[in-house]
This record gives structure tokens, C-alpha cells and sequence, in this order.
């Protein structure tokens, strides 16, 4: 891919944090919206009556009668005039690191990614996206005018991590429900600003995640266009030609990449899926449906078919590749699926979920894909080509209340 012509704008942006002091973190973060379910959403709010799930999945107010947009505006602005949120005195990137239980840790940089037209020719989809309203997200940023959880982006260039990787003790850091600790450096020295932009403006960046909260930043700044409102340029990392990003270095040893299972519903009583699936793989017994069986599955990464009666490895066959259009597992089994009855396909991050999901009559199939490697992410990014949908799962996620970015910049 040639990279001539204009490079990604990255800015830096005063922040909005939560003021340590008054709050314990690991009580007020959150998980990404599309990621909680309605249980975890209770329970996060709960923990604290300032929790980011509050505006990041906001809920009406029944006692004043404000819809559920209103609502999160409305507590957005109460946490601040608490001064439960604090406004960082001036623009700055955030190096934030996410390390897990076995040790591994992603760094990245949250700043405002540019959206502008320019800006915009070096921002690459990863992946196609599938149908999705993007009303919530356009309703909820038009009433709060913030960016409230970060897209996450893939830089190109080498030695980014470089730039913002620190060894010294955080500024302030939170432990989530499932161990990974998240760290959060605040970077304002105009020095290591200047690094930072000018090794994120140097390559293209790639959404890896967030990609409908990408679009529905473009939304929102054509809306305002279409309205007459000219969106700006601000010097400040401010204004809706921006969108908070983390930006992580494609490179291995900075990111862990899971597979995204396909789990089966609502088939015909009857329907052989071993043999629909032998049109395209060789299909081998791999023993019982059992917690055993899909345990060794999950943790070797096969690529199989498990149903009630049983698991198979699949190995492709000569020629499913080329049909498919890539050697990658999201689009060879999509081959098999495109051929059945109507039915209802999900998708699952986990072996462990897809076993629930058979073991709770949720689904009567699942089939376990193989993680996709940074290396194929590297070859398709710099081919310029979008993977299917839903191949590739990043964890662990950014959380929600990190920090937040005002489209206004505080003024």
C-alpha cells in the first residue's frame, strides 16, 4: 500500500477524569457498551452511583421524566459540577496500559484521532461490519457531546510504543472484574507530545475495534455540516473533526487477538451439519460433547464443529480457500453457512460460552474458529483489504471512565 498524501492527525485533548481522591476507579469503570450484558450493567452500576455504565449505557430517569439520553447528559454534567470529574489544565495524550493475570500487557495512547477529510483517507476499516443501528450511539454522543469510551486503533508504525511507554509509577491505575490491571500515564511534556503525534501521523491507523463508534463520529460531524455548523480544527484536540482514540502498535507483543465463535440456532430437526460441512472440510471425530472435549478444543485453537452429539475438527480442502476468497476461518466456514436453512447465527468470545450455550439448549451447534494472527491482521492492513466480519476479538478491552473527551474542550 502506498502511503503518500495526507498521514492520520493525532491530537492531544484535556481530559475529563475522575478525581482519585474522592473515588475508588476500579469502583467507576466500565466495560465498552456492547459488551455488557444486562446483568453486568446492574452490577456496575451498583458498585458506585458515579459508575461510567451510567452514561455509557445510560437508563431514563422515571423521577423527572428525562429519556435515557437526557439522563446520561444530565449525570455527565452533575459528576463534574461534584467535581467527582476533573478537567486536566491542558491538552495531553494518556499512555494506558492493560496488563492481564498472566502478565501480558498491551500499551497504547488515548488522543483524538482525526476525522476530517484528510485525516479520514488514512483511517482503514479492519473489518466489514454487519447491519447495526447506529441511532443509540449517534443520540447518545448529540446529547453529552463527548466521546465517553475510545476507539481502538492499530498504527503502522514502527516504534510507536517507543514514544509513550513508561516504567514509573502510574498517575492513577484500576484492577476490572477480571483481574486486568489498567494503567494511565498522563502525558503533557511538549517534547513527548510531539513524539507521540508525529509517530502516529507517520503510517496509516487501523480500527481494530469501535468501528461503529467510528461511524457514528463521521454522523455526527455531518449532521452539524448539513446544519451549517462548520466543524473545527481546534489547536486544543477539541471538536467534533476528532474522535478519542487508543492507538496501539501492530506488533505481537502488544496485543492479544482471540477468535469470535459462531454459535447455530433455529435449524430443521434432521439437518446433518457434519455432512453440509464436508462439502468444504474433511471433517474427523474428535470425541463426546463434554466439558472435557471442549476444553482441550478451545485451548489448542482447533477449528471444529461441536453439537450435543459430538465435536469434529475440520481441516479445509484443497479449493476452500480460493472459493472463500481467504485462508482465513471466518470466511472459509461462512462458505458452510451460507448454505443452510434459514436459521439464527450468534457469536460467541469464548470456548467457555460456547459450551454454555449448547449445554443451555441456547444453540444446537457452535463452531470453534481459530484466532487470526497479528501477522495476517498486517497483511490484509497494509493490502488495504477488510476482514469479514466479526473475525478477530481484542482483549482486553479499554475501559469506559479512563478518561472522557468533550467535544467543547471544556470552554
Amino acid at each position: 500500500m502506498c502511503y503518500a498524501g495526507a498521514m492520520p492527525r493525532f491530537e492531544p485533548f484535556a481530559g475529563l477524569r475522575y478525581d482519585t481522591r474522592r473515588v475508588d476507579l476500579s469502583t467507576v469503570i466500565a466495560p465498552p457498551y456492547d459488551v455488557i450484558g444486562a446483568e453486568e450493567r446492574s452490577r456496575l452500576a451498583a458498585q458506585h452511583s458515579a459508575n461510567a455504565v451510567r452514561i455509557e449505557l445510560p437508563e431514563p430517569d422515571q423521577h423527572t421524566g428525562l429519556d435515557r439520553y437526557a439522563n446520561a447528559a444530565k449525570q455527565l454534567e452533575q459528576w463534574q459540577e461534584d467535581r467527582i470529574l476533573l478537567r486536566d489544565p491542558g491538552p495531553c495524550f494518556y499512555a494506558y496500559r492493560m496488563t492481564s493475570p498472566d502478565g501480558h500487557a498491551t500499551n497504547g495512547v488515548i488522543g483524538a484521532l482525526g476525522i476530517d477529510d484528510r485525516s479520514a483517507e488514512q483511517i482503514l476499516p479492519h473489518e466489514q461490519t454487519l447491519p447495526k443501528a447506529k441511532s443509540d450511539r449517534l443520540e447518545l454522543l448529540q446529547a453529552t457531546g463527548a466521546n465517553l469510551s475510545p476507539i481502538w486503533g492499530l498504527s503502522l508504525s514502527p516504534g510507536l510504543s517507543k514514544t509513550f511507554v513508561r516504567g514509573d509509577v502510574p498517575d492513577v491505575h484500576a484492577v476490572d472484574a477480571d483481574g486486568i490491571r489498567h494503567e494511565l500515564w498522563v502525558i503533557n511534556d511538549p517534547e513527548a507530545i510531539s513524539a507521540v503525534r508525529d509517530a502516529v501521523g507517520a503510517s496509516p491507523v487501523v480500527i481494530a475495534d469501535g468501528h461503529h463508534r467510528y461511524e457514528t463520529a463521521h454522523a455526527y460531524r455531518r449532521g452539524l455540516g448539513a446544519a451549517g455548523v462548520a466543524p473545527g480544527r481546534d489547536a486544543d484536540g477539541s471538536g467534533p473533526d476528532l474522535v478519542m482514540a487508543f492507538v496501539v502498535e501492530l506488533t505481537e507483543e502488544q496485543l492479544e487477538v482471540g477468535p469470535i465463535h459462531r454459535a447455530l440456532a433455529g435449524l430443521p430437526d434432521g439437518l446433518d451439519l457434519v455432512d453440509a460441512f464436508s462439502s468444504w472440510f474433511d471433517v474427523t471425530r474428535a470425541g463426546d460433547f463434554d466439558g472435557r472435549t471442549s476444553s482441550a478444543l478451545g485451548e489448542i485453537g482447533a477449528l471444529a464443529l461441536v453439537t450435543p452429539a459430538g465435536a469434529w475438527l475440520l481441516s479445509p480442502k484443497d479449493g476452500t480457500p480460493e472459493a472463500a476468497g481467504s485462508p482465513l476461518d471466518s470466511s472459509m466456514v461462512a462458505l458452510v453457512i451460507a448454505e443452510l436453512p434459514d436459521h439464527e447465527l450468534t457469536f460467541l468470545n469464548s470456548w467457555r460460552e460456547a459450551t454454555e450455550a449448547l449445554t443451555s439448549e441456547a444453540a444446537q451447534a457452535v463452531v470453534l474458529l481459530r484466532p487470526v494472527t497479528v501477522d495476517q491482521i498486517a497483511e490484509w492492513a497494509h493490502a488495504g483489504r477488510r476482514m469479514p466480519p466479526k473475525s478477530t476479538y481484542f482483549h482486553p478491552k479499554p475501559q469506559t471512565g479512563m478518561v472522557f473527551r468533550t467535544l467543547d474542550g471544556g470552554r
